[in-house]
């Protein structure tokens, strides 16, 4: 069954709204002198740690419970999580990204949702892709929270400057980087980070690949199909033949590529669309310099993009779940949902608050909503594929290139089989 596209119907918007304190799941006694343990990843928004400030004053105003929040570094969640599961020690509740909710929840650590979520009457406000990520075994296990795309950002006063436009094609991308690496030496104009599996996908899928997808109960990767090679084969080249990357990004990870756009090291650059937030907030004076773009399309259109972002899981090891569960409402939809997308960039994981950034006409925010909306698009949705993550099959192919160690047939050949080893239990 291939399952990949996001379509539009999927991120209609409804007509309901919601607010910040609507009840759910029962609500809760007077908790005071409860403490919630609860995990955030870092680095998401710049202001994370005055956000659950804020957020805590609320929750304890609500419910009389305290909220204790780990700021954790994404680079160190996964195996954090798997190393808490075994020993019994997890969080109450934790932001778990969408490709890793149904491994927890396969393994028997998360709390079903769906009861609190059709009390609270918002089962048809959620958007569905981020509900489709969430779910296992037909059980709701992550709480949509928010949703990104990756684009193309760029500096758009070197463009001008050079008299370039924003690429719209392959092709124009390879002409516009060769104009910027003649004139501006200086910058790196597109770099492509080979610890990036995020960063990769597009191009597969832009050539008409497919990463994995399941036929009866086996998986098949399709990484060493021809159209998959000719996107990744495009990808690297512009690292390896058009010498548009540097050989340091050969082990960068999307954090780098984000630390030399604030630098002021590269021109053009696969990106979040919660990360022009983070480069204004690194590197202020960049303000008015930056754009955006959809990831191109081969000759037209839009090359599909992962359709990323977080859930928020609950743990069995709740004590007490409806109290859990409070929390998770209140970051989930209304006042607090709607200012953590416009700080971050994300977009909200409920269709009612989805409709004000559709509608948007920020130039930094537009591109992506459009990319979300025409080209979003998921992984395998399926706990195997977090196995096939934390093996970083993917990443270990795009480096075997970048390095020269092996050929695009060669590396994607060993990637295949591996995901499929990995996937079907081999």
């Amino acid at each position: 069954m291939k399952k990949r596209y996001l379509s539009i119907a999927m991120l209609a918007v409804a007509a309901m709204g919601l607010t910040a304190c609507s009840s759910g799941g029962g609500g809760t006694d007077d908790a005071s002198g409860d403490t919630l343990n609860v995990w955030i990843m870092q680095g998401t928004n710049p202001d994370t740690e005055a956000f659950f400030d804020t957020v805590g004053d609320a929750f304890t105003a609500k419910t009389g419970a305290t909220l204790d929040v780990e700021y954790v570094q994404w680079a160190d969640a996964h195996d954090r999580f798997v190393t808490s599961i075994a020993g019994n020690t997890t969080p109450d509740v934790a932001e778990t990204g969408t490709t890793w909710t149904a491994k927890f929840a396969d393994s028997g650590a998360l709390a079903p949702l769906d009861g609190y979520v059709s009390e609270a009457g918002i089962d048809d406000d959620l958007v569905q892709g981020l509900v489709d990520a969430g779910t296992y075994d037909d059980e709701l296990y992550g709480m949509p929270w928010y949703a990104g795309v990756r684009s193309i950002i760029f500096r758009s006063d070197v463009l001008a400057e050079l008299g370039l436009t924003a690429p719209t094609t392959w092709q124009e991308i390879v002409d516009v980087a060769t104009v910027i690496k003649a004139q501006r030496p200086e910058l790196i104009p597109f770099p492509v980070p080979g610890d990036a599996e995020m960063l990769a996908y597009p191009w597969v899928w832009g050539a008409g690949g497919e990463v994995s997808v399941q036929d009866g109960d086996q998986w098949v990767s399709g990484l060493a199909d021809a159209e998959a090679r000719a996107g990744i084969q495009f990808y690297t080249d512009l690292a390896t033949v058009h010498g548009f990357s540097s050989a340091g990004a050969t082990t960068w990870k999307e954090t780098d590529v984000l630390d030399n756009f604030a630098q002021g090291n590269v021109a053009m650059a696969i990106s979040g669309s919660w990360t022009p937030a983070t480069v204004l907030e690194k590197a202020p004076d960049l303000a008015g310099k930056i754009g955006a773009v959809p990831i191109p399309g081969q000759t037209a259109g839009i090359s599909p993009s992962v359709l990323g972002g977080s859930h928020l899981s609950m743990f069995n090891t709740a004590e007490n779940k409806d109290l859990a569960w409070e929390f998770m409402q209140l970051m989930t939809t209304g006042e607090f949902a709607q200012q953590w997308a416009d700080q971050t960039g994300y977009f909200p994981g409920t269709e009612s608050l989805l409709q004000t950034t559709m509608e948007s006409d920020d130039p930094l925010v537009k591109p992506f909503a459009e990319q979300m909306v025409d080209a979003g698009a998921s992984l395998p949705v399926t706990p195997k594929f977090g196995a096939v993550q934390a093996k970083k099959t993917t990443n270990a192919m795009m480096q075997a290139i970048l390095s020269g160690q092996k050929t695009v047939d060669e590396a994607t050949a060993d990637a295949a089989k591996e995901m499929n080893d990995t996937m079907n239990g081999n």
